[in-house]
């Protein structure tokens, strides 16, 4: 039997390179696309392309490792459904879903034992209080909805609250200008004139420079000292009413130019009144404001909540506790019952009181032209003098900050870290309390004082607001400090500029500029005349009247502007 014939195959030798060097005969004439192993193959040919007429499948058969391939393919629409593993979800049998039952049962118990205990103290609510209960269940359900376990988590963590505003806006009040906050940080006025001193009153004690060593290891007590702050509005100062006649346009104080300047930084609500009379403007606070309060972690992330009037953390009560510390603070670091440095004029607003009984203050009457033939005239203060390097009388504004709870205020003991780490307390205090600190800093720069100084004092228990302790002290020069908490002068005056040509164009009459208490937007109100005037403001213009008074300084403000 003869044995099969072996014929070997044609080999191709490529002395060039790899892969055969000509193309074998039969497939000479056969489409060839080179590929790689990872490469998937489509089908040969697609008769079916042009029938579809949806977009969606015009691409169907092309491949996602090559554009124009005639091998790519996409599975079938019947073929989706096949898959090797099988990932539909295994139903457990009833005693392994036992468990999640039984919580199930009692979530829904716990539920319906709420829902039965809000309907019976709903009963004995009043309408008002009934109302703010289904807004508050109301909203309470719309959060779970949104945030779902994460709600029960930080149950503790309410949300913030909606803030009042600082008066009630009444229906006849119209909106006639409306700034908000980002187009107001654009603004600038540069190279405004070095101000003019007009006039000087008061007397100033000189600091106890002491004071400059107090640390956390020897911390001293924050004594009460019973002495007299006059807060007197714009209208209400005998000497703008006489300088008011002769020159000036636009009149105000320190603290009313500072709020409105650092207006793009706060939070809270304030509100300023303005009347036009001709071509003047002067900037009042109203009688029965809280603008004297000194805000507390305005600015903080999670800034303290309104508990009630009875919480000694809520804004109102950590506002009086700030306002109360610093008049103390500012008066303990004198040396008291000493020598006094006086201005030209006494104090303006002395009447009757002994000198010792009134707090240690300097007024400055200074003028700014700030061009368009605005000129500005205000009051400015000094709280205290000291002397300087070369033994020059220097001037000084005196703060405080204080402490309340490092837990709900940045974290940062200050027992602990003041004396090692003072930069991390006053960043601390330049975030939570940036619009507080920028109005402290506008004042001193408006006065021309030489130094601010600030006292760091904390509760001496957390629980006790009546007791506080000085902890140390900080110094800085004001232009200094200014650039450090990224205060930009031109700004803060393109803002002022911007407020005083605004109410320029307005008629004459009254208005009242309020920050929105819970939007960055200040707006301009259009208000009735004799709004915000007491029955006491009344019952002396007529006794002014049937007086024929002719003394300027007893006049009511409506008085001034009709003369």
């Amino acid at each position: 039997m003869a044995a099969a014939h072996f014929i070997p195959p044609q080999i191709q030798d490529n002395p060039n390179g790899w892969g055969p060097n000509q193309i074998p005969e039969q497939f000479k004439d056969m489409p060839y696309q080179p590929f790689s192993k990872d490469v998937r193959l489509g089908k040969v040919s697609d008769w079916t392309g042009s029938t579809y007429q949806d977009k969606r499948y015009l691409g169907k058969y092309n491949s996602a490792f090559g554009g124009g391939s005639q091998y790519a393919y996409y599975h079938e629409e019947d073929e989706s459904t096949f898959q090797l593993v099988d990932t539909s979800r295994v139903q457990k049998p009833v005693y392994q879903r036992r468990g999640k039952l039984f919580q199930q049962n009692r979530q829904r118990r716990d539920r319906e034992r709420r829902q039965q205990q809000t309907q019976a103290n709903m009963q004995v609510l009043t309408k008002t209080q009934k109302n703010r209960e289904r807004d508050r269940q109301r909203l309470l359900k719309k959060w779970q909805k949104q945030f779902g376990k994460q709600m029960q988590e930080n149950r503790s963590k309410m949300p913030i609250r909606n803030r009042d505003a600082s008066v009630q806006i009444k229906d006849d009040w119209v909106v006639v200008e409306e700034m908000d906050f980002p187009r107001l940080s654009k603004l600038n006025l540069p190279d405004i004139k070095e101000s003019e001193d007009l006039v000087t009153c008061g007397s100033m004690e000189f600091y106890d420079k002491s004071y400059d060593r107090v640390t956390t290891k020897n911390e001293k007590r924050l004594k009460r000292i019973n002495r007299i702050f006059h807060k007197v509005t714009t209208t209400d100062d005998p000497i703008i009413r006489q300088l008011a006649k002769t020159q000036g346009n636009v009149f105000a104080t320190d603290a009313i130019l500072a709020t409105m300047m650092c207006c793009p930084r706060s939070s809270y609500s304030w509100d300023v009144v303005v009347q036009r009379v001709g071509n003047k403007l002067f900037f009042d606070k109203r009688d029965d404001s809280d603008f004297d309060l000194l805000t507390v972690s305005e600015t903080a992330t999670e800034p303290p909540q309104e508990d009630g009037s009875a919480s000694i953390n809520s804004p109102r009560s950590l506002a009086l506790e700030a306002t109360f510390i610093n008049h103390n603070f500012s008066q303990q670091v004198l040396r008291m019952n000493e020598e006094k440095y006086s201005f030209e004029k006494p104090n303006p607003f002395v009447q009757g009181e002994d000198d010792t009984e009134v707090a240690s203050v300097g007024y400055r009457y200074r003028k700014w032209d700030l061009g368009n033939e605005i000129v500005l005239i205000a009051r400015t203060e000094h709280d205290a003098v000291t002397y300087g390097p070369n033994n020059e009388i220097q001037f000084m504004n005196i703060k405080a900050l204080n402490e309340w709870d490092s837990r709900f205020s940045g974290g940062v003991d200050w027992r602990s870290r003041l004396d090692t780490q003072r930069g991390a307390v006053l960043a601390t205090e330049l975030k939570n309390n940036s619009c507080k600190l920028a109005k402290w800093t506008v004042s001193a720069l408006l006065a021309g004082s030489d130094q601010i100084k600030f006292g760091y004092v904390s509760r001496l228990h957390q629980k006790d607001t009546a007791k506080h302790v000085l902890l140390g002290t900080q110094q800085f020069k004001p232009v200094e400090f200014a650039s450090q908490i990224n205060l930009n002068m031109d700004n803060a005056w393109g803002i002022l500029r911007c407020i005083v040509d605004t109410c320029m164009k307005l008629k004459e009459g009254k208005y009242l500029i309020m920050k929105d208490p819970n939007k960055p937007v200040v707006r301009i109100y259009d208000i009735p005349d004799h709004t915000f005037e007491s029955d006491e403001d009344d019952d002396e213009e007529d006794s002014d009247d049937d007086d024929d008074s002719d003394d300027d300084d007893d006049s009511s403000t409506d008085d001034e502007g009709e003369k």
